[in-house]
């Protein structure tokens, strides 16, 4: 009976994975087989194989959305991102961790407030702040902004691991001379490398999908990221859905690719980081 029961429960597992296997992939692979059609047909008929594969699709798509340089913007904008907040956020977590620190509920408190405020909030204040200072289209000065947004979440996971990490190997590192940096760089840093990877990736995801702030603070031609390229393409009277499409693969296809390469990695941080502190 109970072998019975556990080919049910998991022939009911299985199910519900395709289902939702499918309703995930279904998107994309649609998204694919448009982008080889032309425009008209895709309008006829979404769902059918293409009658003519028009690679040019993809060549218009990446020089009418000037995706060369918005690429580059959108590269150099998530770097920043990531080292800004894995650098800044390791240290105030190592900090967080290792420190007795008696108001500990007000710091959660408010970081899980910083989490979950709405960044409309800001948005005004900041574009007037930066317009004052001749900071708007630059990329550099953007990634601050990214890095305040995503270091509460990234400070709160990252302290989760350097307190799994047994304060013994510190001490020891410690006795045999090390400075409380070479602790942090050489000895810590190694340990919780998997949550910082973690961190990255999830920073790396947002700040590359992200639209409001790029459209606010990134408007100059040459300063474009790739969402806000391809948000441009829909004209106002009439849209090539095919070069659409194409568009949409290719400002995907860095995002799928990367979370396919790192979703082991991914997986792995995001459970280490389940120590409660």
């Amino acid at each position: 009976m109970n072998g019975a029961d556990n080919r049910t429960t998991l022939t009911l597992t299985y199910v519900v994975l395709g289902m939702a296997a499918f309703i995930t992939l279904f998107p994309i692979a649609l998204m694919l087989l448009n982008s080889l059609k032309a425009a008209p047909e895709v309008i006829r008929s979404p769902l059918a194989v293409p009658e003519e594969i028009r690679w040019d699709n993809y060549t218009r798509a990446w020089r009418d959305g000037n995706f060369s340089t918005a690429f580059l913007n959108s590269a150099i904008l998530t770097v920043m991102t990531i080292i800004l907040v894995c650098g800044s956020g390791s240290m105030t977590a190592y900090v967080l961790a290792r420190k007795k620190i008696k108001s500990w509920r007000l710091v959660t408190g408010y970081l899980l407030a910083t989490t979950t405020a709405p960044i409309q909030l800001f948005l005004f204040p900041l574009y007037f702040g930066f317009a004052r200072l001749g900071l708007i289209d630059n990329v550099f000065a953007v990634s601050v902004i990214y890095c305040a947004i995503f270091s509460p979440f990234s400070i709160m996971l990252l302290r989760t691991y350097f307190l799994a990490v047994p304060k013994e190997l510190e001490e020891a590192a410690l006795i045999d001379g090390a400075t409380h940096w070479q602790v942090f760089t050489r000895v810590m840093l190694p340990i919780v490398w998997p949550g910082i990877l973690t961190v990255a990736l999830i920073v790396g995801l947002n700040t590359w999908n992200e639209f409001l702030i790029a459209t606010t603070f990134l408007q100059g031609q040459g300063s474009m990221t790739a969402i806000v390229s391809f948000f441009l393409f829909s004209g106002q009277y009439t849209t090539d859905w095919g070069q659409l499409m194409a568009g949409a693969t290719i400002v995907v296809l860095p995002v799928v690719a990367l979370f396919i390469f790192l979703q082991r990695r991914f997986i792995e941080g995001m459970t280490g980081g389940s120590v409660k502190g």
